[in-house]
């Protein structure tokens, strides 16, 4: 059964952003627009988490985290813009696991979403080895695996493939691939990139059609492990 997370923020943008990135992990998502509808789905859906933005209407986060805490023992991450120090130790004496300041990266949420579900025992435990459908990657033994057979790929071929696997669903850009696989300051002409992708693929087989160019930007992986 999916974790589910509950997401309250009066900004539907934001919401939204983050049930696209929640999903793609694999989390069943609901939503609040304020602090009281926030505190009558947590008691009502159950959820796993909650991220609770603080400022809202009708009810701020701190408020209807603590009426939530009355009732049900449930993980939290405060969203908010407001930065000073008191405001984040009061978040923690509320009893908050986590605290992450606007404007934030949706990805380093759903890490941090990732490390309370581990430390919970929730969801996926630390296993080094990435799967998607048949094919897998192996980190400590530094292998990748397709339908069952073992494929040798060069040092820069593992690499990229696996810095695309784990930005799974995001637009990587030539120059990020260069710079994260070749070093920072690398001149040379990037059809080493091309060169490297188009390798990649024909080991990759019958996977390779999850590696999408992005025409005028980079690559992208499709598959969600």
């Amino acid at each position: 059964m999916a974790l589910k997370i509950l997401i309250a923020d009066d900004e539907e943008k934001i919401r939204k952003l983050v049930r696209k990135y929640a999903e793609r992990e694999g989390y069943e998502v609901i939503e609040a627009e304020n602090g009281e509808e926030a505190y009558e789905l947590a008691v009502k859906e159950d959820p796993d988490l909650v991220v609770l933005d603080v400022m809202m209407p009708k009810m701020d986060g701190f408020e209807a985290y603590q009426k939530i805490r009355k009732v049900k023992d449930i993980p939290c991450i405060f969203l908010t813009a407001l930065n000073e120090e008191y405001n984040r130790i009061y978040g923690f004496d509320v009893g908050a696991d986590d605290y992450v300041a606007k404007p934030f990266s949706t990805n380093e949420l759903m890490k941090r979403i990732g490390v309370i579900f581990k430390r919970m025992n929730k969801g996926p435990q630390d296993d080094e080895r990435i799967k998607i459908e048949g094919l897998v990657i192996d980190e400590d033994a530094r292998t990748v695996t397709i339908d069952g057979t073992p494929e040798t790929l060069s040092l820069k071929e593992y690499e990229l493939l696996l810095y695309l696997v784990k930005n799974r669903g995001i637009a990587v850009t030539r120059e990020t691939l260069l710079e994260k696989i070749w070093g920072y300051g690398y001149f040379k002409d990037d059809r080493t990139l091309d060169t490297h992708i188009k390798l990649l693929r024909k080991t990759l087989g019958p996977y390779a059609k999850y590696i999408t160019t992005i025409r005028g930007v980079g690559y992208r992986f499709e598959k969600n492990a």
